[in-house]
C-alpha cells in the first residue's frame, strides 16, 4: 500500500513559459486611440503580447510545458498529475489532455518516452484563479495517492477586450508551466498556513455564451472571448477578496497583521495590469495599521490627517464588513466599499513608507511585468518567475524566506498562500529562463493589431517557429459519416 506524504514537504521545482511573439507598445497603441500615455504607462504598463494566427491556449500551454521539460530534465514518465488552469478554454469537453496530447507527440519525435498513461488530466477554472487551484490540486495529489511522482500545472490564457474598452490596454497572452513535487528545488508551498475567500459578485467579470452567438468563423478560426465587467466594481471586490483571504490567513496562523506585513520581503500578488497589486497591498498594510499597538496607529493617523479623515471614523469603515454584493446595480457599481480607506490611501501613496512597504516589496520581476499585460492564470505565475529570475541577480531571497503570493479570481475569489525558499532555490531558478521566453518580438503597427484582433491572416508577419506546436488546420466536417467541425489540429516544428 501506497504510503501517504503529509509530513513531506511538497511544492515547486520549475518554473517555464512561452509568449507570443507579436507585441503592442501602449505608446503607440496610445498614439492610435488618443488615450493618455503618461496616464497608461503609471497604471498598465509598457506593452503587451496578442496572440497570433496560428496560437490558441493549447499550443501555449504545450510550448510551455515543453519547454519545462526541457529546462528541468523531466522524465515525463513520473508525471501522474498533468492540469490545466485556464479562463479561455475553446472545448467545453476536454482540456489538459489536448495538451499531454501534444506533449506527448513531441516527446514521440524526440525518441522519448511519454507523459504517464497512469495520469490525471483535470482542467481547473474559476476565472484567473484556475491556475492556482492547479497547484493546490497537484500538491494534494502529490500528498495522497500520488506520493513519490511528480505534477506539471500549466496556466495558459489569452486575455482580449472589446476595443474602445477599458480594458484593452490590459490585454495579453501566454503560459506558465510548473512542476511539481516533494522535496522541491525553488519553494516549498505551505498550504496548511493559506487563507482562503470566495464570494458571489454577479457583474464583477463574467464570459457567459450567450457572447459568442453570431460570431461567423474567422480566417484563423479564433472565436473573440471579450468579457462582461464593470471596470471600477471589479477593482473593488479585488481589494475586499484580498483583505478577506488575509484575515482569514491571520488568524488561522494567529499573526499580528501589521508585524507580519512589514517582516516580509517579497510579494507576488496577482496582476493584471500595473497599478492594482499596488492598491491591494497598500490598502491591506493601511487595515493591518488599525490593528495594530499606539505606534501604528499613530502613522495611520498622521495619514488621517493629511486625509482631513477622523481616525475612528476610518476603524469603524474597516471592520464596517460593506456588502459588496449590494453594490452590483447600475447606480451603485461605480460607488466605492471603502471611502474613507481609499482617500486615506491616496495620501499614503506619496510617503516615503508607501516606497518601503509596498513598491520595494513587489520589486522583484515588476519590470519585466510590464512587458506582459494581462494573462490571467498565468499572471502570478508569470511574475514568479520573473522574480525569481532577478533574484539570483540581486541575491535577494534568502533559503528558508517566506515570500507571500495573492491569487485572485474575479467572480470572484482569492487565495493567500505563503512559500519558503528552498535551501538551493537558485539552481532551480536559473533553470527559468524567463528572459528567454521574452525574446522573440515582432512589433505590430494599428493596422497588423487590427487584423489580428479580427481573426485576418497576416503573410508579412510571419515569424520562424522552433521547438513548438501550432494549430495546422481546423476540422471542418459536419456530417454523420465523420465529424471534426471545430476541432483543431496541431503541428510540431522540431
Amino acid at each position: 500500500m501506497k504510503s501517504s506524504n503529509f509530513n513531506k514537504p511538497i511544492g515547486i521545482s520549475g518554473l517555464a513559459a512561452y509568449v507570443p511573439p507579436y507585441r503592442v507598445w501602449l505608446e503607440d497603441w496610445c498614439n492610435w486611440t488618443n488615450s493618455d500615455w503618461s496616464k497608461i504607462r503609471e497604471v498598465v504598463g509598457r506593452s503587451f503580447r496578442v496572440r497570433g494566427p496560428n496560437h490558441s491556449i493549447y499550443t501555449m500551454a504545450a510550448n510551455a510545458v515543453i519547454r519545462l521539460i526541457d529546462q528541468y530534465d523531466i522524465d515525463p514518465s513520473r508525471v501522474k498529475f498533468f492540469g490545466l488552469g485556464t479562463e479561455s478554454s475553446t472545448d467545453n469537453s476536454i482540456g489538459a489532455i489536448i495538451i499531454k496530447g501534444m506533449v506527448d507527440k513531441a516527446m514521440e519525435v524526440r525518441g522519448k518516452a511519454p507523459i504517464s498513461r497512469s495520469c490525471e488530466v483535470p482542467e481547473f477554472k474559476h476565472a484567473c484563479l484556475g491556475g492556482v487551484y492547479g497547484m493546490k490540486g497537484a500538491i494534494r495529489h502529490l500528498a495522497l495517492d500520488g506520493a513519490g511522482s511528480q505534477a506539471i500545472v500549466v496556466c495558459a490564457d489569452i486575455a482580449e477586450y472589446a476595443q474602445g474598452s477599458t480594458g484593452e490596454p490590459t490585454q495579453g497572452a501566454g503560459a506558465v508551466a510548473m512542476l511539481l513535487e516533494e522535496n522541491p528545488k525553488l519553494a516549498i508551498v505551505d498550504l496548511n498556513k493559506s487563507g482562503s475567500a470566495s464570494d458571489y459578485r454577479i457583474i464583477d467579470f463574467r464570459k457567459p455564451m450567450v457572447r459568442f452567438c453570431g460570431q461567423g468563423p474567422s480566417d484563423t478560426h479564433h472565436v473573440q472571448d471579450f468579457p462582461v465587467f464593470n471596470g471600477k466594481y471589479s477593482v473593488t471586490c479585488y481589494l475586499d477578496q484580498t483583505l478577506n483571504a488575509l484575515s482569514d490567513m491571520y488568524e488561522k496562523r494567529k499573526l499580528n497583521s501589521i508585524r507580519y506585513l512589514k517582516s516580509l520581503r517579497s510579494l507576488f500578488l496577482h496582476r493584471p495590469y500595473r497599478r492594482m497589486p499596488e492598491t491591494g497591498l497598500a490598502l491591506s498594510y493601511l487595515f493591518a495599521l488599525s490593528r495594530g499597538n499606539e505606534n501604528d496607529k499613530a502613522e495611520l493617523t498622521s495619514y488621517c490627517f493629511k486625509a482631513n479623515i477622523n481616525k475612528d471614523d476610518l476603524i469603524k469603515e474597516m471592520i464596517s464588513k460593506p456588502d459588496i454584493l449590494d453594490l452590483a446595480e447600475p447606480d451603485k457599481h461605480q460607488l466605492e466599499a471603502y471611502p474613507m480607506a481609499m482617500t486615506v490611501l491616496k495620501v499614503f501613496r506619496s510617503t516615503d513608507c508607501y516606497q518601503k512597504e509596498v513598491i520595494n516589496k513587489l520589486y522583484l520581476g515588476s519590470n519585466t511585468m510590464l512587458d506582459l499585460g494581462n494573462l490571467y492564470t498565468a499572471a502570478l505565475p508569470a511574475w514568479m518567475a520573473a522574480g525569481f529570475e532577478q533574484a539570483i541577480q540581486k541575491n535577494s531571497l534568502s533559503p528558508g524566506e517566506e515570500v507571500l503570493t495573492l491569487g485572485y479570481g474575479s467572480g470572484d475569489a482569492a487565495e493567500i498562500i505563503p512559500i519558503f525558499m528552498a535551501e538551493n532555490w537558485q539552481e532551480a531558478a536559473a533553470k527559468i529562463d524567463f528572459a528567454g521566453a521574452m525574446k522573440s518580438t515582432l512589433d505590430l503597427n494599428c493596422e497588423q493589431y487590427e487584423m489580428l484582433r479580427n481573426g485576418k491572416c497576416i503573410k508579412d508577419l510571419e515569424y520562424v517557429a522552433h521547438n513548438e506546436f501550432v494549430i495546422d488546420c481546423v476540422g471542418k466536417n459536419d456530417d454523420d459519416n465523420f465529424s471534426d467541425f471545430g476541432i483543431e489540429y496541431y503541428r510540431y516544428i522540431a
